[in-house]
């Protein structure tokens, strides 16, 4: 039996008493990878040669961290100090990381194993990591499907067996989409509990550094590990971290939960809607009581974020220019030429968009009327959801529209944002949400719930996720 099929907790578990070696697991990872990698294609990066050798060192240590010995994935816009980070773009592809980011420091610190770099759409923009600039990632269940985006070959990885758990960054939904789209466990803390320090920014009010994994205990376990204030990044809060293992293990005392009026779930998929109800008449045997809530200000929720996404990233991007690093064309005459034809070929189609869109938000004749009244629909989106928590503890809605779709299936770019419906709410107002798989389509792709919690309150998402999970039995 392949030590693949096990997962984050019961790995610690074994290689904690020593059962199993660190180079074991490694070596039975790299396998999995090696046969099922050519038809995934979930890395850009694998670490092979790195990740046997510190498993080995790994062995040899008396006193070992939490993590010891497992084997992570991390989205190639996490900066791994002395390793490739490319984003996923050609404008970053031979970037050599010269620093690690906070969360890889703090993985390291607990003597886990980073055994590759995966794909991504360009720079995190995108809903199905068909945005690459250097191949499509599958998704395991149907190798003709999208994995869902940004965080596509995280997710792909970890539902593949090509990793025991990954780190993905979740802008407007790019953590939650694609665990709903491969059957994983993914969360968006949050915005402030994990720093963003060596996170290639996209929109920085709103990315956050989350957990792809198997199970709810897998994510409440690397959670805990890489929270916390990080004097780094300005955006960092000091709030406590809780052992949410611990806490996710007792019971459930408030179960007031609101659901999604009938209108909100138009165009919805009819297998995600009955996924939907069947949850929510599950939650009710469960002693939960359900709440009908409308939402009206999220109808604006799509609109908002992309005026306030685009011009963040408009602001970001500029930093690539071929002046300082990453692709420069030397074919130029001028440096404005230079600027002009590094761009060009470095950037890809998606990304070229929203700076774009971003910067036209910006400018001086239309700041007031595009990026201004984002910002106060932002604030009313935030408001909605603080008069919901004063009501509910939990807000329950589909993770995404519909199950994973067929790869070029979605060439209009408003069909394609379309994907981010029940997800860019949570990153506008910075309020936690997590997916979890609870049900299955008629094709027999895995569907998610999600579940959306108040400022700081991982532990109740846990603890809901993790009674949900017992009860649906998702892994058999």
């Amino acid at each position: 039996m392949s030590l693949t099929s096990f997962t984050l907790s019961e790995l610690c578990s074994l290689l904690e008493t020593r059962k199993i070696k660190a180079e074991e697991v490694v070596t039975d990872y790299l396998k999995e990878i090696e046969e099922k990698d050519r038809k995934i294609s979930a890395y850009i990066t694998v670490l092979g040669d790195l990740a046997l050798e510190k498993a080995k060192k790994i062995d040899q240590k008396k006193e070992r961290g939490i993590l010891a010995g497992i084997p992570l994935a991390l989205k190639d816009n996490l900066l791994t100090k002395g390793v490739r980070t490319t984003c996923a773009s050609r404008i970053l592809q031979n970037f050599i990381a010269p620093y690690n980011a906070t969360v890889v420091e703090k993985l390291e610190k607990e003597d886990a194993i980073i055994i590759g770099k995966t794909n991504m759409d360009e720079f995190a923009m995108g809903s199905s990591t068909e945005n690459s600039a250097f191949f499509t990632t599958k998704n395991p269940w149907d190798l003709e499907k999208v994995p869902g985006g940004s965080s596509g070959g995280s997710a792909a990885a970890v539902a593949s067996n090509m990793a025991a758990a990954s780190l993905g960054s979740d802008t407007g939904g790019s953590i939650r989409q694609p665990a709903a789209l491969c059957g994983l466990v993914g969360l968006k803390p949050t915005y402030g509990l994990v720093s963003r320090y060596g996170l290639v920014a996209f929109a920085s009010s709103l990315d956050q550094i989350g957990p792809l994994t198997r199970t709810v205990e897998d994510c409440a376990v690397l959670t805990k590990i890489i929270g916390g204030f990080d004097a780094k990044d300005s955006t960092s809060s000091c709030e406590p971290i809780p052992d949410y293992q611990k806490e996710m293990m007792k019971k459930l005392q408030s179960l007031k939960i609101a659901f999604l009026k009938e209108n909100m779930l138009e165009g919805v998929d009819e297998g995600v809607k009955e996924m939907y109800y069947h949850s929510l008449k599950l939650l009710e045997q469960m002693g939960a009581e359900l709440y009908e809530m409308d939402f009206p200000s999220w109808d604006y929720a799509l609109a908002c974020y992309y005026i306030i996404a685009p011009s963040e990233a408009s602001s970001n991007l500029a930093r690539y220019d071929g002046v300082r690093y990453g692709y420069r064309q030397t074919d130029s005459q001028t440096l404005k030429e230079m600027y002009v034809k590094t761009r060009t070929e470095g950037l890809g189609p998606e990304v070229k968009r929203r700076i774009l869109l971003g910067t036209f938000a910006l400018s001086s004749g239309y700041y007031e009327a595009y990026y201004v009244k984002a910002a106060r629909t932002r604030r009313l989106i935030t408001q909605e959801f603080m008069e919901a928590f004063n009501k509910v503890d939990y807000i329950l809605t589909p993770t995404t529209p519909e199950p994973a779709f067929l790869i070029g299936a979605k060439k209009d770019p408003i069909a394609m944002y379309l994907s981010d419906k029940f997800t860019v709410s949570a990153n506008l107002a910075g309020i936690p949400a997590l997916s979890l798989p609870v049900g299955w389509s008629r094709e027999g792709l895995p569907m998610g719930l999600q579940i959306i919690g108040n400022f700081f309150q991982e532990s109740r998402l846990f603890k809901l996720a993790f009674a949900i999970e017992k009860k649906v039995k998702f892994r058999k």
